[in-house]
């Protein structure tokens, strides 16, 4: 059985979820639209079925729509979009938009990270994962309070331990807490350092790369 749109697979439970389903593009928007965090393909599925139990849905049925809905949303006359983040799919306002946005939720007002956090962030992201220690030797100081501040913004994890190391210390990643908040769906799409700074030489006259500062 199936409804007018071709949407909705066999063996549902009710007639009534073949009605409501009709409007499954709209359904999936919904979802997507309501969540704090990237939305999978499995994950909508796993909703509608609780939603409307007895239902079936094809994957590449809820892909389609997905894609759908990028395409929709690419238009002028929308201010956001339906971007891939983490593997999942999530609302993002435009970049034209995005000074009104932080204005509206006082954003600007918002406490920066300090400039020692950022750095180990940066660290962190460039080269991660990496012990705090690794941290320490490339900034000079201690990171402790650095990596603290980090871990209650969710910006970065415990990703283990160093098994082979003394003490078995352990070792941070960034979050998808922190992809989502650039856009990005792994820290291989960071820009390269060689690409955002200019040449810096040192006595020697070589040219390190150092980190760059991320506003958060």
């Amino acid at each position: 059985m199936s409804n007018q749109s071709g949407h909705l697979f066999p063996q549902p439970q009710a007639h009534q979820n073949a009605i409501e389903l009709e409007n499954l593009h709209q359904h999936i928007e919904a979802l997507v639209f309501s969540s704090e965090s990237a939305v999978t393909v499995p994950d909508i599925i796993e909703v509608l079925n609780k939603a409307f139990p007895g239902t079936v849905l094809d994957e590449k049925v809820v892909e389609q729509i997905l894609t759908d809905l990028q395409e929709k949303f690419k238009s002028d006359i929308y201010a956001f979009e339906l971007r891939v983040i983490g593997g999942g799919y999530q609302f993002f306002t435009k970049p034209a938009y995005h000074n009104t946005v932080a204005a509206m939720i006082g954003m600007k007002e918002k406490k920066r990270l300090s400039t020692a956090a950022l750095e180990t962030l940066a660290i962190i992201a460039y080269r991660g994962p990496v012990t705090k220690s690794d941290c320490e030797k490339i900034r000079g100081v201690n990171c402790d309070y650095s990596v603290e501040k980090l871990l209650e913004k969710e910006l970065i994890e415990v990703a283990g331990r160093m098994e082979d190391a003394v003490g078995k210390p352990i070792i941070y990643r960034v979050t998808q807490n922190f992809l989502d908040y650039f856009g990005i769906n792994s820290t291989n799409e960071l820009p390269k350092l060689k690409d955002i700074l200019p040449p810096v030489e040192n006595v020697a006259g070589d040219s390190p790369e150092s980190a760059p500062e991320i506003e958060v």
